[in-house]
């Protein structure tokens, strides 16, 4: 397995899965799921999350520092996917342990409308799309040292080795999405969608960028 070395301490690899926790602790803090529920559905939240993304891609890449994971980046040919199935059985385990609980089926509701959402979204698009951008996230300690643009770019080499000319991804309102526009990717439609937990309505628009290379 090929690792890069960007400076003494951060090196980027594929996924092991001793990075399980650190990447769902990262989910968990950046889209702030204990402000959504009570810290026991937070955590089984963010690992179903990861988990679901694990079974959604071909192509991964983590930034590691000082032995720890603090970013990765998915992406997945859409012609070749087929979901391994050590992650399809560890999703059916988490996401059985978060639908035991109310609060965790509740809290679920919300993330389905969301993916409807951006099943029609990417319905509407013009384009055919060959790859994907499943999943990218990074440590908010480590942002602004360039190492979003590195797993980027990493993504970038991954669907040209696999002859893939364009991409799409889905991001919203509570992530950094002017980041993609900054790579040149362009959006293609976006939706507004309020959703109410506890506390007042929340209210967040769903994009879709994607890539032609």
């Amino acid at each position: 397995m090929n690792e890069t070395k960007i400076n003494e301490t951060i090196i980027f690899r594929e996924y092991k899965e001793s990075d399980h926790f650190a990447l769902s602790e990262i989910i968990r803090k950046t889209w702030q799921y204990d402000q959504l529920c009570s810290p026991k559905t937070a955590k089984k939240l963010s690992c179903t999350y990861l988990d679901c993304c694990l079974t959604d891609q071909t192509f991964t890449q983590v930034a590691v520092a000082d032995g720890i994971p603090v970013g990765i980046i998915m992406g997945k040919n859409n012609r070749t996917h087929k979901c391994p199935l050590r992650f399809r059985l560890k999703l059916i385990k988490s996401a059985a342990m978060l639908f035991f609980s109310k609060e965790g089926r509740r809290i679920s509701k919300i993330f389905s409308c969301v993916e409807d959402i951006d099943k029609n979204l990417q319905k509407n698009s013009p384009i055919s799309y060959q790859g994907e951008v499943t999943f990218f996230a990074i440590d908010s300690k480590f942002r602004g040292m360039g190492l979003g643009k590195k797993l980027f770019q990493s993504l970038q080499n991954y669907m040209k080795s696999e002859n893939i000319h364009n991409f799409f991804l889905f991001t919203d309102t509570t992530c950094n999405y002017p980041f993609y526009e900054h790579q040149g990717m362009i959006r293609r439609g976006e939706q507004t969608h309020s959703f109410e937990i506890s506390g007042p309505l929340r209210t967040q628009t769903l994009f879709i960028y994607d890539d032609q290379m």
